[in-house]
């Protein structure tokens, strides 16, 4: 089985290096998984269809599938706890988005 790479945006280093070592090495292990498509992995809906999530203990991260030279890679773009990320991301998403 082939490994799809996984790419960080800035805000999800950041959010990562802040957490607790135990979540911190949680999400590690998550995203060592999300490689190999594993994990707890749903598409989101609505305001935020072609997004995924990826859930990690009280955490979620967002992410999306692109190709780059013809190669799938996913692509994290926000993480946060579960009870803001939604909300947060798709009025960012709004404020970039025409």
């Amino acid at each position: 089985m082939s490994l799809i790479p996984v790419e960080l945006e800035q805000q999800v280093v950041y959010f990562i290096r802040s957490l607790p070592p135990q979540p911190r090495q949680a999400i590690r292990r998550a995203l060592r998984n999300l490689e190999r498509e594993q994990g707890d992995i749903r598409a989101l809906e609505a305001d935020l269809e072609g997004f995924n999530r990826l859930r990690v203990e009280r955490y979620r991260l967002i992410f999306f599938y692109h190709l780059r030279g013809g190669k799938s890679v996913i692509r994290l773009v926000y993480a946060a706890p579960r009870n803001i990320v939604y909300e947060i991301f798709a009025q960012q998403l709004r404020d970039i988005l025409p």
